[in-house]
């Protein structure tokens, strides 16, 4: 994968199937079942995104054939008892759909998702024109990065730098996507700062220190005497 995929470009799927606002409710099915997706964006025009239509809105087809929605249930679902009787995309898409730009991080689109409680997300331009789709599983792929990947991404962009006379004596190694720093830290303040930065790195799945670090100063060894133990006559603390 090489470097970390900050954006949403890196790791989307640019091949996307969708429909027209006209496409029928068998059609919608059809195209679900043919490329094993569970959601289709809705397009008007050269490819302008206006909704998305997915499995969740051609459920209440099915859920009202026996038998028709009582009174208050009617008023308690409207939109799902009206996509009961829907026949088109236009008619059962969710609209407007939620969406994400290419060069928004992947942080960012997995809040969207999250906000929007959806699996996947249209990709669009600046005017609205379908560019792809990320998905859950898209943003998930950042940690299958080998584990050497991660270290060696770990020393360069931040050991080095934040260590920068002394990189040498601190060592990184990764497990299955759990980072830990060894070593002798020249100043501990650090630590905090270090931590913040390897969980940025993408596929990082935690962070662990094993590190020695410098007696703060007017910090006592814990063996040591006292000041107010005084001296013997041979000046011998």
């Amino acid at each position: 994968m090489g470097r970390t995929p900050h954006i949403v470009s890196d790791v989307m799927t640019q091949t996307v199937v969708a429909v027209g606002r006209d496409a029928r409710f068998k059609e919608i099915v059809e195209t679900m079942e043919q490329w094993k997706v569970s959601a289709l964006p809705v397009l008007e025009g050269e490819g302008r995104v206006i909704g998305v239509v997915s499995e969740a809105d051609l459920l209440p087809k099915e859920e009202f054939r026996e038998s028709d929605p009582d009174r208050l249930e009617q008023l308690r679902r409207l939109d799902d008892t009206r996509k009961a009787g829907a026949l088109t995309a236009g008619e059962l898409m969710t609209t407007p759909a939620f969406t994400v730009h290419a060069d928004a991080t992947l942080a960012q689109a997995a809040r969207t998702m999250a906000h929007a409680s959806v699996k996947r997300l249209p990709v669009v331009d600046a005017t609205g024109m379908l560019q792809g789709i990320v998905s859950r599983a898209d943003l998930l792929k950042v940690f299958l990065r080998p584990d050497e990947e991660l270290a060696e991404e770990i020393r360069t962009d931040i050991v080095r730098h934040l260590f920068a006379g002394s990189h040498e004596d601190v060592q990184v190694t990764v497990v299955d996507g759990v980072a830990t720093l060894s070593g002798h830290f020249h100043n501990s303040s650090l630590i905090p700062l270090v931590a913040r930065l390897v969980r940025a790195v993408e596929g990082v799945v935690d962070v662990t220190f094993d590190v020695t670090a410098p007696t703060p100063v007017g910090t006592r060894p814990a063996n040591a005497p006292s000041p107010e133990a005084g001296a013997d006559s041979a000046g011998r603390v």
